[in-house]
């Protein structure tokens, strides 16, 4: 599934074709994804503009002139297709190493504004999905109640940090993808962003906050490195994996700046560490760490795996 830097690429690329357009008119060619497609849809958002598009963890909403708000999610294999008006354009078969994504007969929903742009949403595996809600009880909706804080904004501190994780026993790695903790981190960048901060993912979130609330100075390391590794992530496009890639049809590069995720049996990148990238399962999905650079905190005896 996109992760946050892969959504927020893809918000950025949507942009130019959406953002002060209005739609003069949309297709569906099925009647639901995930979900059925609201009610009266396509009239909802004729005729309306599209007054700004932002993205919320790993949602896009487009905010319409109507009071309404159209929410976007990928799913696992959704992407957007844009054909700009000078003729600049991307090939749907230019988006995935698997012939069968990104084939025409996988379009579902054709958006054509009235600034001469087309917006075509292909999702070969359907698991993504749009709805429509009052902008006004958009942070109540079903989608983003109980949500959590936004790791690219001013919000996530040190200190945030400590309050969200004091007297917490559940492994660290488990509180940062906690969405009702903080929204849109993934495992992809939880790796990368513990091994940067030199914490063991299963050490207990707790011990990032002092006996009277205040911050670790590893609490601190990590509001901060969290903050790099998706700001850098953002900057070099995202990170392609297996099927995603960009509204622009380029493959993400962060992944190939990984120091640990999906690199075990391989030489840490820590200079001077020596030690060697390995792989634990936490519910149910990998975890990458260095042993060697990131000893702390108190661990759980790690899950037997089976060869790969």
């Amino acid at each position: 599934m996109p992760e946050l830097p892969e959504v927020e690429t893809v918000r950025r690329g949507l942009a130019p074709a959406m953002v002060g357009a209005t739609f003069s008119r949309v297709t569906l060619r099925r009647p639901n994804l995930r979900f059925p497609f609201p009610e009266r849809f396509c009239a909802r958002l004729e005729g309306r503009r599209v007054t700004g598009l932002a993205r919320r963890a790993k949602y896009l909403t487009a905010g319409l002139d109507s009071g309404e708000t159209l929410i976007m999610h990928l799913g696992m294999s959704g992407r957007f297709d844009v054909a700009m008006p000078d003729g600049s354009n991307t090939s749907p078969g230019d988006f995935y190493l698997d012939g069968a994504l990104g084939t025409p007969k996988h379009d579902h929903v054709v958006m054509a504004m009235g600034n001469g742009a087309t917006v075509t949403y292909n999702d070969a595996r359907r698991f993504g999905f749009m709805d429509l809600v009052p902008t006004d009880t958009l942070a109540a909706c079903r989608h983003f109640a109980g949500m959590g804080i936004e790791p690219l904004s001013a919000d996530l501190t040190a200190e945030t940090i400590a309050r969200l994780f004091r007297h917490k026993i559940t492994p660290l790695k488990a509180a940062l993808l906690d969405q009702r903790l903080i929204a849109g981190l993934g495992n992809i960048y939880v790796c990368e962003a513990l091994h940067r901060a030199g914490l063991h993912p299963e050490a207990a979130a707790g011990t990032l906050a002092k006996a009277d609330g205040a911050p670790t100075p590893k609490a601190r390391l990590l509001a901060r490195v969290i903050g790099e590794v998706l700001t850098e992530a953002v900057a070099a496009g995202g990170s392609t994996l297996r099927d995603y890639a960009h509204t622009d049809g380029t493959s993400g590069a962060f992944q190939q700046a990984f120091r640990v995720y999906d690199r075990v049996g391989e030489a840490c990148r820590t200079k001077g560490c020596g030690g060697t990238v390995g792989r634990i399962v936490q519910s149910g999905r990998s975890t990458f760490f260095c042993a060697t650079c990131q000893p702390s905190g108190t661990r759980i005896a790690p899950t037997p795996l089976k060869p790969r």
